[in-house]
């Protein structure tokens, strides 16, 4: 007996995007089913960030149709598209956290913004993601200055995690980390996938976090996804991207 496949999270169909006359996509597809977890690689300049800002909705594409659990991003619906809002988490490259909110104001301003949660609760939160992330209670009072790069990427996860989404996206999540560090931050994204279960779709360069993560992955070329699977069927495909990108790492595969 078949298990029934899981549900679409991201469906992007058709899509073009295009800066003056300059095209980025050009008729592509990306689907993302629940509880996946998809590598999305290409070279500079292929569009990466320009895919993840049109499944964030901080970008609507020329054409076609982006949907996340199957609402469409160009719903006008605002409560519907609040609602999508909330069950994403987004970790940004540098972290982006407030310089000026300690550790604690920081995981704890997505869940003020809902206004519906007292201090108590919020508290006991804040807490809880700190655990989850692998920090003590005491780094609550720590300002983002006074952080390491590694502990910056954890209260970012926090942060990204704090409203329990049911997909995150993570770009370029170990950039700016020793490989030590950067192991440790993969372990951890690793580790709280398979226990939670969320889907993840993360922007990456690194071989060693795609391998670490035991992802799929997803090849950005030539204006459209050029295949999407799994690792050993992505590294084996005969194209000069694919070749160029796992040339470092295609003899683990």
């Amino acid at each position: 007996m078949t298990m029934p496949e899981k549900p679409l999270v991201i469906d992007m169909r058709g899509i073009w995007s295009q800066y003056r006359e300059a095209v980025i996509h050009k008729d592509l597809d990306f689907q993302v089913r629940a509880g996946e977890v998809i590598a999305l690689v290409g070279g500079s300049g292929s569009g990466k960030t320009t895919l993840l800002r049109e499944i964030l909705g901080l970008l609507r594409p020329t054409r076609g149709t982006v949907r996340l659990f199957g609402v469409d991003l160009a719903d006008p619906d605002r409560f519907r598209q609040r609602d999508i809002r909330r069950r994403l988490g987004m970790l940004f490259q540098q972290g982006a956290l407030f310089s000026a909110l300690s550790v604690y104001d920081n995981i704890a301003f997505p869940l003020r913004e809902l206004r519906c949660l007292d201090e108590d609760w919020i508290r006991e939160l804040v807490f809880l993601k700190l655990a989850m992330v692998e920090l003590e209670p005491k780094h609550a009072a720590l300002t983002p200055a006074e952080l390491s790069g590694g502990m910056i990427k954890r209260v970012a996860l926090a942060r990204a995690l704090a409203l329990e989404p049911e997909l995150l996206l993570l770009d370029e999540p170990t950039a700016g980390l020793d490989p030590q560090r950067s192991q440790n931050f993969v372990r951890l994204i690793k580790s709280l996938q398979q226990s939670i279960g969320f889907t993840v779709v993360l922007v990456t360069h690194d071989i060693d976090t795609i391998y670490g993560l035991g992802s799929e992955v997803a090849v950005l070329a030539e204006q459209r996804i050029l295949i999407q699977g799994a690792l050993e069927q992505v590294v084996a495909f005969n194209h000069p991207v694919i070749q160029t990108f796992f040339a470092a790492g295609a003899a683990r595969a």
